[in-house]
């Protein structure tokens, strides 16, 4: 039996049979897009033609209640108890017995009354009944699903045009033979449903033809948008998203549309090549103006009054005195005569040179502290070789260390090898401190050297490594005595540890004991394992803020290693967990050393505070994000790089101006790789509303469910994941509901009315249900879900759009300029790309996946044999090499293209990642393929079109008149 989800044989030839050749042009007419259905299926529309289509198809479910169809039993009456056992699972699991079709709900007719077109009565699920036989239970239907091969006793074959043909060759079957199989017909087409896809497309091309002026307040471009932001007053959407543009004057209004009020804030965020870098400003010994009462810093929206002598803060309304030497003349419309000559008057984000106020220890350059496990498992399986390998390549190989910043390498089993690097050596020198109970740095000189200066030294040390321990047959990491280490060698400098560990420390400081218990997974008693085993790691941790240190956890694990207690290092400290389960160094060296290297390279602070001020009114509630606070309004970050990402919630504190704009300011105050005390300030006004309908145009849907999946792993800590997916449907199913209530209330009822802004929220939601992080079922190790916890956690709002929804190239049949650079804009031109279900894969087709950090090439079963040969250098499918772990460079133009385009769709990578070949029907990976395809029904929950069938049906519970309290419906 094929896996489910997957397309059997005889169908994908009946589907695809007549597809144009590899390489042949195609008729017109007939070309359709490469992320379409098979021809028998209905073409995606485009834009908003998603939503309107989509809401024609519903309007036809017959969602109100009508009379039995003959032969049908009536529907129970509402509130009745027959009625209340049928509504209390609105929305099931795939393992449900109701998950292929969704139970009614009281009011509204059985779903075997809705009798549509190609749904004769059935005896069994995907069987037409013989004739006049009754209909003996609901009418079942799975969009997105293939239907099971025909009975072999039925000797119905089909020919090339779809109809059914008997083995005489009469075109009509005889009276007495059971009818031909009809496959089911949707109610709704999974062609016709939004995709992030269009969404996308469409944006892309608004920002092709224009720069975005951040002065307009609204119309922010997407998250994965390619775009130029000129900042004319409000912060480039790098720096800070907002949940919503338009932000509501009073609670209660906030309330009625239950859409989530906040901010994800990435203060260090790369720009776009053709953007202009940050403007550095020094106001000498007196430092930046700031509000005496508040202390925002000068910005844009400070209104300067009194012929420019005094200001009024734009975040409290408090009137400052304006420094003599600061002042200046007001023209005729009440602006400095010099705001467009000072970057703080008309910049959104600037940075201001710290002054001696700010700075509470003498500034130093970063170190970065090289740690590596080199017990015996860590050698075996190959990541001492390779991580002595990419650290050679992340500091020689490409831009190398931030400006300023030094190296420092430490080796650990059961005892700290410590190594001096200084360039007066000829070689390294190596000293062991075996008492890893009482933990020193025995190297006073040369510890931590400039890697230019020590290049000799360092390679020739890191080219031995795996010489030197190759015979090392212990087996028990001390990570803690190296933290402690790492601490008395940093904590008057600061900087960042890079830790690479294999096994659960059972030996030292912070040993551990092994605690995963089989029989706590998926109960309510699972959450207990997400939680430290001790506080040893998370003390530590909170000494690493205090001085300025930021850990990188990078893990290899062949058993579980409480990642709940040892990711202390990293959420704490504002570091980032990595982990590679199963580790081969042939297989996942590649993937590792592109992580190392990106981590490596990019922009680098330390020692950091993050605040973040706003309009009287309202107040931040919540942060998440790897953090550390000890007050309720100063973030600590012992380190911050360009994908640092902090969420913040807000609450209100009183009623707002709706005259008046709505103001925040994000200021970090951090110290730069090469040891200069700066303060970086962003400032975003939004206007204010009194419009339900204005909060919904101008929502944010990426910013919100970032910000959505961050509150659900904090929660996750302490409640059962049971409530948090209930909850997260909850709230897609309030967001659509409060917009159909308050902005589409004249609507037929059987309509589905989908916001404009959020129409794929429902696709996020079921992403987010479907992440390891948050789904049920006893077979995700704990370790993977504290992993994806904190991936969720760390996530920016860009790199959780990849994560919610994978992108699919396909590279079969790339036309035109295609895979090539685009003279314009300097990136590689992209085919459409594909939806991620499996009915829309082409089995004559080969697509590139990527999403998760990880690069999948899928090769369909009846891939033409000169693609194979052009793209991958082999005459056919069965001589693909699948243990490849990367693409070949061959002297063909696809081959090229492909290449390219692989590099493209891992922008965020200093090379692309490990490539993982799989080929249809044939290797046992495709599975685990199958589970990236998040429109299909997979992991435990439903398909896209089911699941928004779901929302559907609770909204109408949601909307119609309230009867008889009827029992809470529940997603699992």
């Amino acid at each position: 039996m094929a896996p489910q989800g997957f397309p059997p044989q005889q169908q994908q030839q009946q589907l695809y049979q007549g597809a144009a050749p590899y390489g042949a042009p195609q008729q017109s007419g007939q070309q359709r897009p490469m992320y379409a259905p098979p021809p028998s299926q209905s073409q995606p529309q485009q834009g908003h033609n998603d939503v309107a289509s989509l809401t024609q198809q519903m309007s036809g479910m017959a969602m109100n209640q009508q009379p039995p169809a003959p032969g049908m039993a009536a529907s129970p009456p509402p509130g009745s108890q027959q009625n209340k056992q049928r509504t209390r699972r609105v929305y099931p699991t795939a393992s449900s017995p109701a998950a292929a079709g969704v139970p009614p709900v009281s009011g509204y007719p059985p779903v075997s009354a809705m009798q549509m077109p190609g749904y004769p009565g059935t005896c069994a699920p995907g069987y037409p009944s013989p004739a006049g036989a009754p209909i003996t239970g609901p009418q079942t239907f799975v969009p997105g699903a293939q239907a099971p091969m025909p009975s072999s006793s039925a000797a119905y074959a089909r020919g090339a045009g779809g109809a059914p043909v008997s083995p005489s060759g009469a075109g009509r079957p005889p009276q007495a033979q059971p009818a031909p199989y009809e496959p089911p017909k949707p109610r709704i087409d999974p062609a016709q449903m939004p995709t992030p896809i269009s969404v996308h497309m469409h944006d892309q091309e608004i920002h092709d033809e224009q720069p975005y002026s951040t002065g307009l307040k609204t119309n922010v471009p997407l998250a994965s948008t390619n775009f130029t932001a000129i900042d004319d007053g409000n912060s480039n959407p790098r720096f800070i998203r907002l949940t919503m543009y338009s932000v509501p004057h009073t609670e209660e209004l906030l309330k009625a549309t239950q859409l989530p009020l906040g901010m994800v804030v990435q203060p260090l965020a790369d720009l776009a090549p053709t953007e202009e870098p940050v403007k550095l400003i020094d106001f000498g010994e007196e430092g930046p103006i700031r509000c005496m009462r508040c202390k925002t810093y000068i910005n844009p929206y400070m209104v300067f009054i009194n012929g420019g002598k005094h200001f009024v803060c734009n975040i409290c309304r408090h009137e400052n005195e304006v420094p003599d030497d600061y002042f200046c003349n007001l023209d005729m419309v009440g602006r400095r005569l010099d705001s467009q000559a000072r970057p703080e008057l008309h910049n959104g984000t600037v940075e201001f040179v710290a002054t001696k106020d700010f700075i509470a220890r003498e500034p130093h350059p970063a170190t970065f502290v090289f740690a590596i496990d080199v017990t015996w498992g860590a050698v075996q399986n190959g990541m001492v070789a390779q991580a002595a390998a990419a650290i050679k390549d992340a500091l020689y190989g490409g831009r190398g260390l931030p400006v300023g910043a030094k190296v420092a390498i430490i080796t650990y089993d059961r005892s700290a090898h410590f190594y001096g690097l200084s360039p007066s050596l000829e070689q390294a020198q190596m000293m062991v401190v075996p008492d890893i109970h009482d933990m020193f740095v025995p190297i006073h000189e040369g510890f931590a050297a400039d890697p230019i200066e020590s290049r000799h030294v360092i390679e020739g040390l890191l080219d031995s490594l795996p010489s030197m321990f190759v015979q090392n047959r212990t087996a028990e990491p001390v990570l803690g005595a190296v933290v402690q280490a790492v601490h008395e060698a940093l904590r008057t400098s600061g900087g960042k540890l890079f830790a690479f560990h294999t096994a659960l420390p059972t030996f030292g400081p912070g040993s551990l004991k092994q605690r995963d218990d089989p029989k706590l997974h998926n109960t309510d008693k699972e959450r207990t394992l997400y939680e430290p085993q001790d506080s040893f790691y998370r003390d530590w941790a909170v000494k690493l803020v205090e001085s300025g240190i930021s850990c990188n956890l990078y893990t290899f694990p062949s058993a579980p290693m409480d990642l709940a207690t040892l990711s202390q290092l990293s959420t704490v400290t504002s570091g980032e967990l990595y982990s590679y389960p199963g580790f081969d160094g042939k297989r996942d060296g590649r993937r590792f050393a592109a992580d190392l290297r990106a981590d490596v390279e990019r922009s680098y602070g330390s020692n950091a505070v993050l605040r973040i001020r706003t309009s009287d009114g309202l107040r931040v509630d919540e942060h998440y994000g790897n953090l550390f606070m000890r007050n309720h309004v100063d973030v600590e970050l012992a380190g911050v790089t360009s994908d640092t990402a902090i969420g913040a919630l807000l609450q209100y504190d009183g009623r707002l101006d709706e005259k008046q704009d709505v103001y925040f300011q994000a200021a970090l105050l951090y110290t730069t790789s090469d040891g200069q005390r700066r303060i970086r300030v962003h400032n975003i006004a939004v206007p204010c509303t009194t419009l339900i309908g204005a909060m919904f145009r101008n929502a944010e849907v990426d910013t919100s469910m970032n910000l959505i999946a961050k509150a659900a792993v904090t929660e996750a800590l302490s409640q059962p994941l049971r409530s948090i997916r209930e909850r997260l449907s909850d709230r897609c199913v309030q967001i659509l509901t409060a917009y159909r209530r308050n902005c589409a209330a004249g609507s037929p009822p059987g309509q589905l009315i989908l916001p404009e802004a959020f129409k794929l929220a429902p696709l996020y939601t079921l992403s987010l249900l479907k992440s390891p992080a948050i789904r049920g079922g006893a077979d995700v190790p704990i370790d993977q879900r504290i992993f994806h916890m904190c991936l969720l956690r760390q996530l920016s709002v860009r790199k959780s759009m990849d994560y919610f929804y994978p992108t699919i190239v396909p590279v079969h049949a790339l036309t035109g300029n295609q895979g090539e650079i685009d003279e314009k804009t300097g990136l590689v031109v992209l085919p459409t790309f594909a939806r991620a279900s499996y009915t829309m894969l082409d089995p004559a087709g080969a697509y590139l996946l990527t999403g998760d950090g990880s690069l999948i090439m899928w090769l369909g079963r009846q891939v033409p044999a000169q693609f194979l040969q052009d793209a991958l250098g082999v005459p056919s499918l069965e001589q693909v090499d699948i243990m490849q772990h990367s693409l070949p460079e061959l002297d063909s133009a696809l081959n090229r293209k492909i290449n390219a385009i692989a590099r493209q769709i891992l922008p965020t990578r200093a090379g692309f990642a490990s490539l993982q070949i799989i080929r249809q029907g044939i290797d046992q990976a495709e599975v685990q393929f199958a589970t990236k395809l998040i429109e299909d029904r997979n992991s435990d929950n439903m398909t896209y079109v089911d699941y928004v069938c779901a929302v559907h049906r609770q909204i109408q519970v949601e909307v119609r008149p309230k009867g008889p309290v009827e029992p809470k419906w529940s997603y699992n």
